[in-house]
């Protein structure tokens, strides 16, 4: 039986963080594969200015297109509007019956937000990637004993920074796979 898990976000754009963070979870937990899932509108990132789900999804090909571990799911920028999570995992249960949700320290935080979360806690097992820095900030809430806590690295890398580099000029090579920086700078992304 596969052991597959989901990780979504805006991957606005993807970049080494993610790939880093993402391939250390399938590490620990034993993953065969990791599904990258853009998200069309993410329910907690509206006021984020993003390119299209198109171009989102081709650098995220582009990023993992030598690594057999990802694979890419246009699922939720097909469906288009928000994206909820719930959703997603309802669609996906029907291709792995063992799956995983892979999210982030901030969005453990406010999952009791999410829509449907004890729905979410029943259909898969929940990894959250915890960074050292954030043992500080003990966050609890009702569904905080029913997750899976694995420890990721500390990459201080994000799509933000990423974007403002690419505003001001700077380079982003090492901050994304190449294919991914030039695909940027061909189509002229950020600017």
């Amino acid at each position: 039986m596969i052991k597959a898990a989901i990780f979504g976000g805006s991957f606005n754009p993807i970049h080494y963080g993610h790939l880093i963070t993402m391939q250390q979870a399938a590490e620990i937990c034993a993953f065969d594969k990791v599904i990258l899932i853009p998200a069309f509108i993410s329910p907690l990132r509206r006021d984020v200015s993003m390119v299209s789900g198109e171009q989102r999804l081709k650098m995220i090909k582009l990023a993992i297109e030598s690594d057999s571990l990802f694979e890419v799911s246009d699922f939720e920028i097909q469906k288009q509007g928000v994206s909820y999570t719930i959703e997603t995992i309802r669609e996906f249960k029907k291709l792995y019956n063992n799956l995983s949700l892979i999210i982030g320290y901030d969005n453990y935080q406010v999952f009791d937000k999410w829509k449907e979360p004890e729905e979410i806690l029943d259909l898969c097992e929940v990894v959250v990637l915890k960074r050292k820095s954030n043992s500080e900030q003990v966050v609890t809430h009702e569904f905080a004993d029913r997750f899976k806590f694995i420890d990721s690295p500390m990459i201080e890398i994000s799509s933000t920074m990423i974007r403002e580099r690419i505003k001001y000029g700077a380079d982003v090579g090492y901050y994304t796979p190449d294919a991914v920086a030039e695909y940027i700078k061909r189509c002229g992304l950020y600017k």
